[in-house]
């Protein structure tokens, strides 16, 4: 990873906190920091759950006084198709933001499906494995509860690499320990996640002494 908890440079920033940087987003920053030089007033970027694409949408708003649509696959096609107009007559940039490609959304209007596959699209990814483990740093860092430092790690070879995982083990394990008192170990995970029923779970663990 190129770049990891660094912030963007950018005013308006909020209460949004550093967006953690590497190779499964920074396509998408690159190309949002250079919104200048699009050859149209318009972009969709597209992103996983909780990776983070609203927030680049705040932050690209206040870098470029552009105008930004969230959710916008599920917006009706006219209030894009007219969205798309004003952009490209005032030239103030666009930003589409979906869960998905734009080419999956389910556009009906003929004239703005041509547009959409003509706009720039980037793609936020799953975090690759430098991410990943920041992300969970970060979010047990956040939550103030005590972990062993063996524990992301641990829990990196077990859960699977996505942004909505992370988030959901990481505030499953703060619960957990803030309501029994315990710190989080390696054991004290397992015992929690299944539990839980979050799967998968390694069943063959290949460091039986970390549990």
């Amino acid at each position: 990873m190129r770049q990891i908890s660094l912030p963007f440079d950018w005013p308006g920033q909020g209460t949004d906190g550093d967006f953690l940087v590497s190779d499964a987003n920074s396509v998408a920053v690159r190309h949002l920091e250079g919104w200048r030089d699009w050859p149209l007033a318009i972009s969709v970027l597209s992103g996983p759950s909780l990776s983070g694409r609203s927030m680049l949408g705040r932050r690209f708003a206040a870098m470029s006084a552009g105008r930004v649509i969230d959710d916008a696959e599920g917006q009706e096609d006219r209030l894009l198709f007219n969205a798309w107009n004003d952009a490209q007559t005032s030239r103030r940039p666009l930003l589409l933001i979906g869960l998905r490609a734009p080419t999956l959304w389910d556009v009906k209007l003929p004239d703005l499906k041509s547009r959409l596959a003509a706009a720039p699209h980037i793609a936020i990814e799953e975090p690759d494995e430098p991410l990943a483990r920041a992300l969970v740093e970060r979010a047990l860092g956040a939550m103030g509860a005590n972990y062993a430092a063996d524990l992301p790690e641990w829990l990196l070879r077990r859960i699977e690499r996505s942004y909505a995982a992370i988030a959901g083990v990481t505030r499953l394990l703060n619960e957990a320990a803030l309501s029994s008192g315990r710190k989080i170990s390696a054991a004290m995970a397992k015992e929690a996640l299944q539990a839980a029923g979050f799967l998968p779970i390694m069943p063959d663990d290949p460091h039986p002494s970390s549990n």
